[in-house]
């Protein structure tokens, strides 16, 4: 884990989304970064996301690139638009993959992968 992300992480182990916002200009990111890319300060904070959202764009995955998920072909690769005006890349769950649409309404649930790790995902609202 780096230490840029750990925050991220530390939050969803606790079931909850945040992100960063720039206190030098207001600059709302994701991913996790040691400074922000749009002026360069390295003043950010963490944000709590209320994780709602609609999906951007998307792709069904059917050939698992990793052995690891296999298990978990067909699954959803999406681009999310969270309703703060940030996008992060998820999985869409708790639907077929086949169901899923352009501008569907997302909220966001924790995937308690092992004991330290959940993996922020999003199911229809």
């Amino acid at each position: 884990m780096l230490p840029e992300t750990e925050p991220f992480w530390q939050a969803a182990k606790r079931h909850e989304l945040v992100f960063q916002q720039c206190r030098a200009c207001g600059q709302r990111m994701h991913f996790p970064r040691l400074m922000c890319h749009q002026c360069l300060s390295k003043d950010v904070e963490w944000i709590p996301s209320a994780g709602r959202g609609t999906v951007y764009s998307y792709t069904i995955v059917h050939q698992a690139a990793h052995e690891s998920f296999a298990s978990e072909v067909p699954y959803v690769y999406a681009i999310i638009d969270l309703d703060e005006g940030i996008r992060m890349i998820s999985n869409v769950v708790g639907v077929e993959p086949a169901a899923v649409t352009i501008d569907m309404p997302v909220k966001v649930m924790f995937d308690d992968v092992t004991p330290a790790i959940s993996i922020p995902r999003f199911t229809p609202a």
